[in-house]
């Protein structure tokens, strides 16, 4: 017993004396070589607010929504390439190891207006863009796991180790902006279409992957000795504090890894589940689930050599199974040979029925508005697929004017913006064009008289010769209607003007008779 003893406190010592080792080995061949007064002061220079700093981040924050809405890698890889915000998230890290709280002030305040720059922009491009799909690039930042973690955590070392050594660079931008640039465009893109899926998840990434950045820039900072301002209870606070960030963090990342890990296992038991009801040589050519729904949504296209009645009940039974609970399946069949050129060429002919059935849904739809609101018959709407274009000619509404009318047809453009969409109103009355006052601005100049009340007017004119396609009559003074013939012949209206009495600042806009038209101007 004595001996084993004895052999405990060797191993014990030796161990102790191995760990020393490496310790002042790491104080003096390490530690000791690196210049932090150097380090610190070029990390205080990235932590400011400026003028660069703004515009680069406003142009990293733009070029990575445009490639998360084309759901391109490389678009968004551009993007990370000017990200700047690898100064105040590294600097914080810094001046929570050092104690520095002065430089911690001024890193949270140039991160804070960043991400809200940041924010504001990319919201606004959304908002302009004719596409705010949800793409794969977007949906892949919005369910934030353990994995995203690690991501933010191994960009976070590889980042405080360049700034350390002073090997900073390019690549070590990448690596932080990888976890930070993406998940703020997407949380712009769910501000500005006000999904808060969207938004909730992708904010939840970006804050995760924030607090992890800092926190592991600090552990390394620590770890190369930048703490000569804490004291020893300042240090072993933050100690606890790190542990429990990491925690908190830890927790709900690790629950909803758990989560994609249960959906992907339970894609795959459908996967087979369906393929066991066709024959051997049968194909699953695409597959999705809503595990979201209520209940749980299936739609699944099969190849196969042989179509099998009755395989929608079977395979809904077994999802059912699977899946604990309800399943809405929609069941594809394709029958086509055993040779794998067929198999490609009917994948290709059920995705162009998709794409198809698609357009015939949105043109079936888009006509009943028509008809509906214009009055008349579904066939009485005129379509060009190719163009994407369709015209109605609408019959008199009781007591609708040609804004009604106008109105109408933007409301219907705005649910299909990839149309050309023209409502043709009837040739009912025109409105009359009031002129502002004669008068001069502070220079002496005139002011012009088409004010917004008549530009209003004027707009829905223009709008109207758009679509009936007939000369207008404008009658007045001369002076008045000289300028309002010169407003509407610049947007190219076709005009017959009659010049009568005296300027009064009104013009009276009709019609023009078939007779009328041979003095079109």
């Amino acid at each position: 017993m004595v001996e084993q003893a004895d052999a405990v406190r060797r191993a014990r010592a030796s161990f102790t004396g191995v760990l020393l080792s490496l310790r002042l080995w790491w104080r003096h061949s390490v530690v000791n070589t690196v210049d932090q007064s150097s380090v610190i002061e070029n990390r205080r220079e990235e932590a400011v607010i400026s003028a660069r700093y703004m515009f680069m981040l406003a142009m990293s924050a733009g070029i990575a929504v445009l490639g998360l809405l084309l759901s391109s890698p490389a678009v968004v890889i551009g993007a990370m390439l000017l990200s700047p915000l690898m100064g105040p998230i590294i600097g914080l890290g810094f001046a929570l190891a050092t104690g520095d709280y002065a430089w911690l002030r001024k890193s949270l305040r140039a991160l804070a207006l960043g991400t809200a720059l940041a924010i504001a922009f990319t919201a606004l491009i959304v908002a302009l863009s004719p596409l705010q799909t949800v793409t794969p690039e977007i949906a892949a930042r919005t369910r934030p796991n353990l994995f995203d973690l690690f991501i933010a955590f191994f960009s976070a070392l590889a980042g405080a180790y360049a700034m350390i050594r002073g090997r900073e660079g390019t690549v070590v931008g990448v690596a932080i902006a990888t976890a930070l640039m993406p998940p703020l465009a997407v949380v712009g893109f769910g501000l500005a279409t006000l999904n808060w899926t969207v938004f909730s998840g992708a904010l939840l990434l970006y804050i995760t992957n924030l607090i992890t950045i800092a926190l592991t820039a600090m552990m390394m900072a620590r770890l190369y000795g930048f703490r000569s301002n804490l004291s020893e209870k300042q240090t072993r606070l933050q100690d606890v504090f790190v542990i429990v960030a990491f925690t908190a963090l830890a927790v709900p990342l690790g629950l909803s890894l758990v989560s994609i890990a249960r959906e992907t296992n339970a894609t795959r038991q459908a996967n087979t589940a369906i393929l066991d009801s066709f024959p051997g040589k049968a194909r699953i050519s695409q597959i999705d689930i809503d595990y979201q729904a209520e209940p749980v949504s299936v739609s699944a296209t099969v190849l196969t050599p042989e179509l099998m009645a009755g395989a929608e009940d079977q395979v809904s039974r077994r999802l059912s199974r699977i899946m604990g609970g309800p399943v809405v399946l929609t069941l594809d069949q394709f029958q086509v040979g055993t040779s794998a050129s067929a198999a490609e060429k009917a994948q290709l002919a059920a995705a162009r029925a998709k794409e198809q059935e698609a357009t015939d849904r949105e043109v079936r739809d888009l006509v009943g508005r028509l008809a509906l609101i214009a009055g008349v018959k579904e066939s009485d709407v005129l379509v060009d697929r190719e163009g994407r274009r369709a015209q109605v000619n609408a019959v008199p509404l009781p007591d609708a004017e040609l804004a009604t009318y106008a109105e109408l047809e933007t409301r219907i453009v705005a649910n299909v913006p990839n149309w050309t969409v023209k409502l043709v109103p009837p040739a009912g009355p025109l409105p009359t064009v009031t002129l502002e006052e004669p008068q001069t601005g502070d220079d002496g100049a005139p002011v012009s008289r088409i004010g917004p009340r008549a530009k209003s007017t004027l707009d829905l004119i223009v709008w109207s010769a758009a679509r009936i396609a007939a000369p207008i009559v404008l009658s007045g003074g001369a002076a008045d209607v000289e300028i309002v013939r010169a407003a509407l012949a610049e947007r190219g209206v076709r005009l017959v003007t009659r010049s009568s009495g005296r300027d009064t600042g009104t013009i009276r806009v009709a019609w023009a008779r078939p007779d009328e038209a041979t003095g079109e101007q």
